[in-house]
């Protein structure tokens, strides 16, 4: 193991773990949007948007990030659309990630009785009012493990984005595998980069979830 290799070439990771991250909370917050909208289209029974949206949710979990980029990189251009590499990474994680995120919505929003949404109506709230007040603070409760479980997926699948030539970590890696052939080393330095990634995103739900379920039985 080369460990003044692996001191001259720390700098590179971490421009690309910086890279990585930013990509990959701008995707996850963009899912986060996608998915909310989608899920309460399948709740309410939208009839005009609900078989679009059961599609796009079969479609986008049944095909791989990898395929999703390369139809966006290579197939969008001969269509006359042209997308830069960050614009195809984002794109593609957002597709991906809004149809687990919907899944997460929607099977918490199914949580809730029927019971205290009728009683909300009862009491003169409003549809909007029943689902602000009463319904979406229990769902987030419930919906947080999954959610959490949701972006470490995600972050994980930014390992492909090598292959629409952007520069992030798994780019960082085999660029100095293939310059150098130091494999052990370049590799050992990715797992390192993805755990600091998402050790705290673990910690961090463990946390939530141990708060969010003593508040729910309320000790």
């Amino acid at each position: 193991m080369d460990f003044e290799f692996i001191k001259q070439v720390i700098p590179l990771y971490a421009q690309a773990a910086w890279l990585t991250l930013r990509i990959a909370v701008a995707g996850i917050l963009l899912s986060f949007a996608v998915g909310l909208f989608c899920a309460l289209v399948r709740y309410y029974k939208v009839p005009a948007l609900r078989r679009i949206v059961s599609f796009y949710v079969e479609l986008s979990r049944n095909t791989p990030l990898l395929i999703q980029l390369f139809f966006l990189y290579f197939a969008f251009p001969n269509m006359g659309i042209k997308l830069s590499s960050l614009q195809c990474c984002v794109i593609g994680l957002t597709f991906l990630g809004g149809s687990y995120m919907e899944e997460t919505f929607r099977s918490s929003l199914e949580t809730v009785s029927g019971v205290q949404i009728e009683s909300g109506l009862c009491l003169g709230l409003t549809r909007a009012q029943v689902m602000r007040w009463i319904i979406l603070p229990q769902a987030v409760s419930v919906s947080v493990p999954g959610f959490c479980a949701n972006i470490m997926f995600l972050i994980k699948e930014t390992s492909v984005f090598s292959i629409v030539a952007m520069a992030d970590l798994m780019y960082v890696a085999k660029d100095l595998i293939g310059l150098y052939y130091k494999t052990d080393e370049a590799l050992l330095l990715l797992a390192v980069s993805y755990f600091i990634l998402l050790l705290p995103i673990s910690v961090l739900s463990s946390f939530a979830e141990r708060r969010l379920r003593h508040a729910q039985f309320g000790s």
